[in-house]
């Protein structure tokens, strides 16, 4: 609930500053502040491009359309210390937060220091500007401040990371923590010498180019609630990517997998044809061999759902290390 209020009231945030920044453009454009304009309506892309102003935004191109409008603000500040206005310079007093926001840290870091070292050299030059100084110490003092909020996030994200083992629209549990998990139960199986396999879970979306990406999306909860009824409950199930999840069986052979993974294959078509959507599910089984670590046994599951996706799709396909692969089990479909 709290982190629902929370995305609702950044939304309401994001459109308010976006009709705000527009007023601005337009208002300084009729006012013969060009330069103004200019960068009101380059803050203005950076927050209409942005994930909080819609959830769709996430997704490419709309991050390097926001990192672009990024960077023709960035430039307009920059050149307004030599051309004016010099109120402008001002809107400098946020780079560091907006920069470590849209690029990576070590980038976002450089440009803050290009930035200073600009901004010092631009005020010593400057004619006729009594208060220069002051603006560069309270522009500095700004920087400091926002590098001590910057420090208080990252310090914030590590703690609370342990607490974030899940995937909030599928309460599968996270991709982070999938490898520390899958190397302590692959030491269990090898030390108890049982069985362990697991399975890798896919939609088909390549083969219905026509579902809408947000029609995929409402869908992904209901395949988690379910996928959480189909298991044990001493297994875990991860959200490995967009449409992939990974499911992890200690104690069963690849035999055994195999027919759970088609169970849940049926059961997944069956969810997602009530729901009136024209898609297929495929797995991929991989079981823990002599020699496997949490990487190759991942990427061994792997193989095996690419190679029932190129296939057709809406089948399981178990992986072997031989040169020859399992039979893959299909569906009436086919």
């Amino acid at each position: 609930m709290a982190q629902m209020a929370e995305k609702f009231l950044l939304s309401k945030l994001s459109r308010t500053g976006f009709v705000a920044l527009v007023a601005v453009a337009a208002a300084c454009a009729l006012l013969g502040e060009p330069l103004v304009s200019a960068a009101a309506a380059a803050a203005a892309g950076m927050v209409i491009s942005g994930r909080t102003f819609h959830p769709g935004r996430a997704r490419q191109p709309w991050p390097r359309v926001q990192q672009g409008f990024f960077v023709v603000l960035l430039s307009i500040l920059l050149v307004s210390f030599w051309t004016g206005p010099w109120v402008l310079s001002h809107w400098l007093y946020a780079l560091p937060l907006v920069a470590f926001a849209l690029v990576p840290p070590s980038v976002a870091a450089a440009v803050t220091l290009i930035v200073i070292g600009l901004a010092v050299s631009a005020s010593q030059w400057a004619v006729g500007l009594a208060d220069r100084h002051q603006m560069i110490s309270a522009f500095l003092l700004t920087v400091l401040l926002s590098a001590l909020l910057i420090f208080l996030r990252e310090y914030k994200a590590r703690q609370l990371a342990p607490l974030r083992r899940t995937d909030e629209l599928t309460q599968a549990a996270s991709r982070e923590y999938l490898s520390a998990d899958l190397h302590k139960e692959i030491q269990r199986s090898e030390r108890e010498g049982t069985d362990m396999s697991i399975l890798m879970i896919g939609l088909d979306a390549h083969l219905s180019e026509s579902e809408p990406d947000e029609d995929i999306r409402s869908i992904l909860p209901r395949i988690g609630r379910y996928l959480h009824s189909q298991i044990r409950d001493f297994d875990t199930y991860y959200r490995v990517a967009d449409l992939q999840f990974l499911v992890i069986l200690p104690g069963i052979s690849t035999g055994e997998a195999l027919t759970r993974a088609e169970i849940i294959r049926k059961g997944l078509a069956t969810l997602l044809e009530s729901h009136g959507m024209n898609l297929t599910v495929s797995t991929g089984i991989a079981g823990l061999n002599i020699g496997d670590d949490a990487n190759t046994l991942q990427q061994s599951a792997a193989n095996a759902l690419r190679r029932a996706q190129q296939q057709g799709g809406n089948r399981s396909q178990a992986y072997s290390a031989w040169s020859k692969p399992a039979s893959p089990t299909r569906g009436q479909a086919s």
